[in-house]
Formats: C-alpha cells, sequence, structure tokens
C-alpha cells in the first residue's frame, strides 16, 4: 500500500512538472480523450501539502490539467473560472465548445464586477482549453476542500472535525474571576484581561471608535444575543448602528457561534448588564453570515466571502473589514475580492491561522491572510514572546495580539445568549482585536488614509524598530497609536 501511494504522488508530481500548451490564439481545442486514470484523492492531497511545505501557499495554477479535472470529479465539479477584462461570459462559455453549464446567469452583480463564473465541467477537454486559452486567469475546482476526505461531507460524523471548525464553543463561562479574567468597569461592564497590554483604558480616553463602521465577514451572528441587537446601543455605547448580512445563505443568522463571539471582541457594547466591552464600543458595525464555519471549504462559503467582501467593498461608511476564517487553497474569486475593496481603500484584516486537524501540519500564515492586500495577525501569550499553542506565524505576519494567559485562558466575549461573557481563542480573537485598535485610532484621524493608520499602529508596536520574521510588527500599544 505505501508503494502504491508513493507511487501515485510520484506521478502526480510528474503531471505537475510536465510542461502545459499555451494557446495563445481565441479557438476551442479539438476534443480529447479524457485521461485514462482519475488522480486519486490521496495523491491530490500529498501534492497539495508538497507544495504547502516548499512554497508556503497552494494555487491551483501548481497543479496539472488532470489534476485539476480529477478534483472536479471527485468534488462537486464545479469549476470557478476567471477570466480577462477584454473578455466576456459569454465568450467563456463559446471556449468551452458548450461543454459546460453555467450554474449562475451569466451576469450577476459580484461576477461581473470580478469577471468570473462558475461551471459545472466534468469534461477534460473542457479544462484544458480553458486553462490553455490566455483569456483566462484562472480555472479552479473552488469546493474541492469540502471533499479532501474519504467521508461524505454531510456526515454528522464529522460534525466535530473540520466542517465544524471553530464551532459550538461560545457558551458563557461560569468559573470568570474578577480581579484575575477581568475588571468591572462603569457603568457595569467588564474589561477583558488582556486589554492592560495593549493600553485599551488609556486609549478610551481620546477614542472609542465612533463614527468608523467595521465589517465583520463570519459566520453571522446570534439572533437571541440582545448585546448585537436591541440592547447594542446601551450604558456609554450609544447612537450606533449594526446591521446583519447573510451571503451564505442569505440568513444572518450564526448557527456556529464564531462570528459572535468577533462581534463581541469588536464591538460588543460598555453597557449596563454585566457583559464584558468590546474594544470599539461605539463603532458602527456589519457583520456578515458568509460561511459556515471557520475553515472555508465549500463553494458556498467560497461564494459567500467573495459576495461579502464585494459588498463591503460598495458600502462607502465601510472602513475596516475584518475576517477571522481561511483555508489552505489559495482561491481567485477571493483574491479578485480582496483587490476590490482594497481598490476602494478598505483597511483588511485577516486571521493567520489557527491550527485545526485540517491544517495539520501547515504552520505557515493561511490564505488570504497571505495576499498582499491584508493585514495579517495573530495571537501571543502573556509572556509576550511565544505564540499561541495554536496560532500560526510568519513572515506575512504585521501585527500580534495578546490572547492566552499561562493558563490557557482566553480573553472575554459575548456569548450566544444572555449576560454572562464567553471566551474566544486562536488568531480569531487576535485578529477581531486588531481590527478594534484600527477603528480606536481611525476614529481619532477620521481625514487619515489607509496607510497611515497602520503606520501609527505599526510606531506603536514592540518591533516598530525591527520588524519581527515571526510576529511582524508585534504588540500594539494602542494608547499610543491613538496619541494625543
Amino acid at each position: 500500500m505505501k508503494a502504491l501511494y508513493f507511487m501515485m504522488v510520484s506521478v502526480a508530481f510528474v503531471l505537475f512538472t510536465s510542461c502545459r500548451k499555451t494557446d495563445t490564439s481565441y479557438t476551442v481545442l479539438p476534443t480529447q480523450e479524457d485521461p485514462e486514470e482519475v488522480i486519486p484523492k490521496s495523491a491530490i492531497n500529498a501534492f497539495v501539502h508538497q507544495q504547502l511545505a516548499t512554497y508556503g501557499y497552494f494555487d491551483w495554477k501548481m497543479a496539472s490539467d488532470t489534476m485539476v479535472w480529477s478534483a472536479l470529479l471527485h468534488g462537486d465539479s464545479i469549476l470557478s473560472v476567471g477570466y480577462t477584462t477584454n473578455s466576456n461570459a459569454e465568450e467563456v462559455l463559446q471556449l468551452t465548445g458548450q461543454q459546460a453549464v453555467s450554474l449562475q446567469p451569466v451576469r450577476t452583480a459580484t461576477s461581473n464586477k470580478l469577471h468570473f463564473l462558475q461551471l459545472h465541467v466534468s469534461s477534460y477537454a473542457t479544462v484544458k482549453a480553458l486553462r490553455s486559452s490566455a483569456r483566462i486567469r484562472y480555472a479552479e475546482p473552488v469546493g474541492y476542500g469540502n471533499y479532501m476526505r474519504d467521508v461524505n461531507p454531510k456526515d454528522a460524523a464529522v460534525s466535530s472535525d473540520i466542517l465544524a471548525s471553530g464551532c459550538g464553543y461560545n457558551n458563557a463561562k461560569t468559573d470568570l474571576v474578577a480581579g484575575t479574567d477581568y475588571t468591572v468597569i462603569s457603568p457595569a461592564a467588564k474589561l477583558s484581561w488582556n486589554y492592560v497590554y495593549h493600553r485599551i483604558e488609556q486609549a478610551w480616553q481620546r477614542s472609542t471608535g465612533q463614527h468608523v463602521k467595521v465589517m465583520i465577514i463570519d459566520t453571522g451572528v446570534s439572533p437571541q444575543q440582545e448585546n448585537l441587537g436591541s440592547a447594542f446601543n446601551q450604558g456609554l455605547s450609544t447612537g450606533r448602528t449594526i446591521q446583519k448580512l447573510g451571503t451564505y445563505n442569505s440568513s444572518p443568522d450564526d448557527p456556529c457561534g464564531h462570528g459572535t463571539s468577533m462581534a463581541g471582541v469588536l464591538a460588543g457594547p460598555r453597557g449596563t448588564d454585566g457583559n464584558t466591552a468590546g474594544i470599539a464600543y461605539n463603532c458602527d458595525l456589519a457583520i456578515v453570515h458568509a460561511a459556515e464555519n471557520v475553515v472555508l471549504l465549500s463553494t458556498a462559503a467560497i461564494n459567500g466571502v467573495t459576495n461579502a467582501y464585494v459588498q463591503g467593498a460598495d458600502d462607502p461608511a465601510v472602513k475596516i473589514i475584518s475576517m477571522s476564517m481561511g483555508t489552505l487553497f489559495s482561491s481567485g474569486q477571493i483574491k479578485d475580492a480582496l483587490s476590490y475593496a482594497y481598490s476602494k481603500q478598505k483597511l483588511l484584516f485577516c486571521a493567520a491561522g489557527t491550527s485545526t486537524s485540517f491544517f495539520a501540519g501547515f504552520v505557515g500564515v493561511i490564505f488570504p491572510a497571505n495576499q498582499p492586500q491584508v493585514v495579517a495577525v495573530t495571537g501571543m501569550k502573556d509572556n509576550l514572546k511565544d505564540r499561541c499553542d495554536n496560532c500560526h506565524t510568519g513572515s506575512k505576519v504585521d501585527f500580534a495580539i495578546v490572547m492566552q494567559k499561562s493558563s490557557g485562558r482566553n480573553p472575554l466575549s459575548i456569548a450566544m445568549s444572555g449576560d454572562a461573557p464567553s471566551t474566544v481563542g486562536g488568531s480569531s480573537v487576535a485578529t477581531a482585536g486588531c481590527a478594534a485598535i484600527a477603528a480606536l485610532v481611525w476614529s481619532k484621524y477620521p481625514a487619515y488614509p489607509r496607510d497611515s493608520i497602520i503606520a501609527r499602529m505599526a510606531r506603536a508596536s514592540g518591533f516598530a524598530n525591527s520588524r519581527s520574521s515571526k510576529f511582524g510588527w508585534g504588540i500594539i500599544n494602542a494608547d499610543a497609536a491613538v496619541g494625543y
């Protein structure tokens, strides 16, 4: 068995390294026979991990036509096709020789802006024709990650594993200790233990995030949590707005719990009911239910995130977009959505990665935090030198947030319901916290461009004079970043 496995991996590697024909003319290639053998998932997965180990990222452009075709057959057969700006969707369909069926109208708001469409493809000739055309920027089996394992993705037995990553943990904590895990602040809120490392209370003397709208792209928000609903404006949090959106299944509701916890860390009200206060407790908030969990595996999740970035980009009030989700696979759609949002002057934060069974053996910065438009954030322990137990680090990281005690305790957040706080860990909470600090800074300097906000944060961080290869600019002093 082991010999057969390594033989399959070798075959996959040869397929990758072999030269691909490039067709610079815009013609449909003649029909070609499908390869005799479909590359097994085990060989595809081994190839993916080999590229991650070698280059620190994986893009389907690294794979051969046969491997992409095989991944389609193993998955949902949906190919995401990005075309050049001097082409159009109708021309892409013509290029396939009518062997593919479009899964969406030729024109949609997002696909038209980002120049892509999705096709149901099972023909090798179609894959080869698309990938060899100079008019095609990418052609990717968008949902393969959902089928990597030899189990039914909808099997309930897998729900506690990769398909439920980050979900089910946002319950109220009954063992929080006053003076250790939090301190009580006016009017009757809790201050999470980690805020002291970033001088959040001191920064609040000059800014609490007023008039800055932040979008969180995540798993939605719990409709049972009043502090992220009817009680969003309470206590010292007044005159602000909360917007709830759904791009995954049109519902903004959070079936997972992760999105609710991110919203609590970033924008929870400084209220009167004893719950925890978010770092930017007076910012405006838009929260999007864009995926089923924090590991972006399915076609629906990739589409949800793509649409969410476009919505955030098109909202002139949104200044900051924070996403604590990611994947091993680079996505052309999401890359284009990031570029689109960046072109609209949005400040983008993404989580560097938190190890799960899906990310096992991969400790670099995950996609899309590894993209150039993105500010990547990771978590550190309270000894101010080590990463959190499961947090990813690397040269792509820009900032770090303290979010794990030696005891293992993580920062406070807002649970799915009620006024007793929950806790949340990983690079996820670090990202929400860093985006919230940016909101404090931008609120103080509303006329500043995006790059000046990041520059202020970098100058106020622990490695300002010597950027770290693991933690970027390091731990942010919010008080110094806000300034006088």
